[in-house]
């Protein structure tokens, strides 16, 4: 009887080899559902919810988050997965498959009685040495052009989305996080000043990016003007309504004329801070210039009658969050009082005008001076292309981010993998003892990434992979040439990786393939009966 047994007869225990090939099938189930997705030629899986509602995907995370997956060792791999997501922003697919492939190429070997404990000594090696060649393998240091950014962002989207969609997806995403990206105040980029906003509206190839703002609400009062031209912007954040007091209080009156003044007393407070607003528009307005108050709190009905004689266009109930986007667009001062307003105080934005569709109402804050926050318009013609777009397009302000900050490039299309592996491979006649062969089984695996591109396109792995690799045993970085099956390269057709998703990759896999190695017993404690 094992240890587990005498404290808890109910307890499920799987001893040492019984759970290694639990481990390694539960890897290597993972792997086969999330392979054939790999790549631009990758198929889609539809998921289907409890409540009958489809989806159709081949993002990585999606899969992962979305699926119910029951086995505790695959649940490990997809929490490792999206975590690379949540970090790097893409690899998640590539991972899962390295961790299956490194399991399965490890298994060879402890068939032949070889100890786990050596093999993740040799993982261990091929992590560092693979660290290594990957600062010398990759590519265009300094700053990086607009034209490579755009490489980028397309090998990035063309794996979720289709051709065309990609390459205007990509020039978009490029175009929101160069706008974004303040050089002068020499900040890190921040994608939360990218607002992502969706209409269902026209086809998925309307989807633009807007130096500006779009807010998912108009103007609510019939009077207000719906399109205007050479606007100040003015942003508050000030009560123009009736507030009850923070305090209980109480007010007594003995007559009816003591509470008409209470009345007017309290509406003369709000009616100031208007007239105030109306009083400023007017001495800062000249010929042709027009006014606009976006406040994040409430308007009643009079005071927005007030503005919209005035010809003001007063928003309220802006969302919290667009309150600093609004401030970074226009260049205006989110003002907490109508007190001493100065024009400093005001943003630009040359045209402000109103959409409705349907029951929506949605206003455009465009043509800003010096925008640094805008927003990306996503449409399509139904609810499930513009969920797919909205995906793909948080992966693409991803890899372009990762690009600038990286400040370099991984040359793509399964080139680092096949250089790599054929590095290891010489590199182990250099490990002395058994931890080479941890070395080799890490080189191996490497290779799965080419081999699945080149399945989901049709090709016959083995040729496309030999093609490749001669390539590289006569001194050229090659990739694989999706259309033809043979080698390319990827510089010259614009396929790139980020470094820092292919870095988070080789280490987190090693990290997680080594420890599912060395689990020697599984184990499930069941509560006592009684």
């Amino acid at each position: 009887m094992s240890s587990v047994k005498m404290l808890n007869q109910d307890a499920e225990h799987a001893k040492r080899f019984v759970a290694l090939a639990m481990n390694i099938n539960a890897a290597k189930g993972l792997q086969e559902v999330m392979k054939s997705n790999l790549g631009p030629k990758g198929t889609l899986k539809m998921l289907v919810g409890g409540a009958g509602d489809i989806k159709l995907t081949k993002d990585g995370k999606t899969l992962l988050h979305e699926m119910q997956i029951q086995n505790p060792t695959a649940a490990l791999i997809a929490r490792t997965a999206t975590a690379q997501d949540d970090i790097c922003g893409d690899g998640t697919t590539s991972t899962v498959i390295f961790i299956g492939e490194l399991l399965k190429q490890a298994e060879r070997h402890l068939a032949e009685g070889v100890h786990p404990r050596v093999i993740c000594d040799g993982f261990d090696i091929a992590k560092v040495e693979a660290a290594k060649f990957l600062d010398n393998f990759k590519v265009k240091n300094g700053d990086i052009d607009r034209e490579t950014l755009d490489c980028v962002s397309k090998t990035a989207l063309r794996t979720k989305l289709h051709e065309e969609l990609a390459d205007h997806i990509g020039n978009v995403c490029v175009d929101a996080v160069l706008c974004i990206n303040d050089k002068e105040a020499e900040v890190p980029i921040d994608l939360f000043m990218v607002e992502i906003m969706h209409m269902q509206h026209k086809s998925d190839l309307s989807s633009r990016l807007v130096k500006g703002l779009v807010l998912d609400h108009g103007g609510r009062h019939p009077d207000m003007p719906k399109a205007l031209k050479n606007c100040h912007v003015m942003v508050l954040n000030v009560d123009l309504e009736y507030t009850k007091s923070e305090v209980t209080s109480n007010f007594f009156y003995s007559s009816a004329d003591q509470r008409e003044k209470l009345v007017e007393s309290e509406r003369k407070v709000t009616d100031d801070k208007v007239r105030q607003i109306i009083e400023f528009k007017r001495g800062v307005c000249g010929e042709g210039e027009s006014f606009v108050v976006i406040n994040q709190k409430g308007i009643d009905p009079l005071s927005l009658d007030m503005l919209a004689k005035a010809g003001i266009l007063g928003l309220r109930r802006c969302k919290r969050r667009n309150m600093e986007r609004l401030a970074k667009a226009c260049g205006s001062e989110a003002m907490n009082s109508t007190d001493g307003l100065t024009k400093s105080c005001l943003g630009w934005a040359g045209t402000v005008y109103e959409e409705t569709l349907g029951e929506e109402k949605y206003t455009f804050v465009e043509d800003c001076r010096n925008p640094h926050s805008c927003t990306i318009l996503v449409k399509g013609p139904n609810k499930h292309t513009i969920d797919q777009i909205k995906d793909a397009v948080r992966d693409g302000l991803r890899a372009v981010k990762n690009a600038i900050e990286d400040d370099a490039l991984v040359p793509g299309a399964g080139s680092l993998e096949v250089a790599l592996s054929l590095y290891l491979k010489d590199h182990s006649k250099k490990v002395a003892g058994r931890a080479k062969l941890g070395v080799q089984a890490y080189a191996e695996a490497l290779l799965v990434i080419p081999k699945t591109l080149a399945s989901n396109a049709g090709h016959d792995t083995m040729d496309a992979l030999i093609t490749v690799q001669d390539e590289h045993v006569n001194g050229i970085v090659a990739g694989l040439d999706l259309a033809t099956g043979g080698a390319c390269a990827p510089e010259d057709i614009g396929v790139f990786d980020n470094l820092r998703v292919k870095k988070q990759m080789i280490q987190s896999a090693g990290v997680i393939a080594s420890q599912l190695l060395l689990v020697d017993e599984i184990m499930r404690a069941g509560i006592a009966a009684g």
